[in-house]
């Protein structure tokens, strides 16, 4: 009887957590390059309730199809197994801003922290530091670094990734920086470290960095921010769902108190 406790107990902790990325997905909606995740679940080890039976012939000379009965298996709950990041391209917003980015494929954006270590991006909605340096919105600078003179007028970022900057409204740009893209085998095994960044693992592979257009890593995009690939219609579909879900487990935690209520007061 309290096995009906604990079954309930694991769903209404799994369904908890799977609405905690429901509306994490949905509140992230609108942050630029943000990917949605999803939960995978996977059923706990099953109590074995009859051992599958030896087999019913005797003498396995005379019958060669030895026939066994089944076991049987109860299960006894649910978890999380993992959560994955669909890594899909999201569609692309045109902006205003010539530090607005976007990439066309599958690379990152590679950033470099304070404490030397290097973290990926989809989101390529650059700034400059006081002394001209791209960097995220976070303040973690673009690796290779690429520096603005103070001076230009014009910046100009071509699908290989060359940086342009046109001086004192010199007639001709001159080439200021390159930018390079990350791809890896296994993105999903990407570390998700915040602020829209994620780190390199043992899963994910080693970064291979390349020009932008070569190697599948993706063109680069100017005046153009990724949106997230959050599709809202099927979240608040998963969110309804997980409502229902939770309301049944409420239900059947209901039915085995009312059961067990019984069992007690039989004489």
């Amino acid at each position: 009887m309290f096995q009906q406790f604990n079954i309930s107990r694991s769903g209404f902790g799994t369904y908890q957590k799977m609405m905690f990325n429901i509306t994490n997905n949905i509140a992230n909606a609108q942050t630029p390059g943000y990917k949605q995740t999803r939960c995978e679940l996977a059923t706990l080890f099953p109590v074995i309730l009859q051992e599958a039976e030896v087999k019913y012939a005797q003498d396995e000379d005379l019958n060669p199809y030895i026939k066994k009965k089944r076991g049987i298996e109860l299960g006894t709950g649910v978890r999380i197994e993992a959560i994955s990041t669909d890594f899909s391209e999201g569609n692309l917003q045109v902006t205003k801003s010539d530090m607005d980015v976007a990439i066309r494929g599958e690379g990152f954006f590679q950033f470099r922290k304070p404490d030397g270590d290097i973290v990926y991006s989809r989101a390529g909605n650059l700034a400059k530091d006081v002394d001209g340096n791209l960097m995220s919105q976070s303040g973690y600078v673009l690796d290779p670094p690429i520096r603005i003179p103070t001076n230009a007028t014009q910046i100009t970022i071509d699908p290989e990734g060359r940086v342009f900057a046109t001086v004192n409204n010199d007639s001709m740009p001159r080439e200021i920086g390159q930018m390079l893209l990350a791809r890896f085998n296994n993105p999903d095994g990407l570390k998700n470290v915040g602020n829209n960044f994620y780190q390199e693992t043992l899963d994910s592979g080693e970064a291979m960095v390349e020009i932008p257009g070569r190697n599948a890593t993706g063109q680069v995009v100017q005046f153009s921010i990724e949106n997230s690939n959050v599709d809202i219609i099927k979240e608040m579909m998963d969110m309804i769902m997980t409502q229902k879900g939770l309301e049944l487990l409420g239900k059947a935690m209901q039915a085995g108190e009312q059961m067990l209520k019984a069992g007690m007061g039989m004489t």
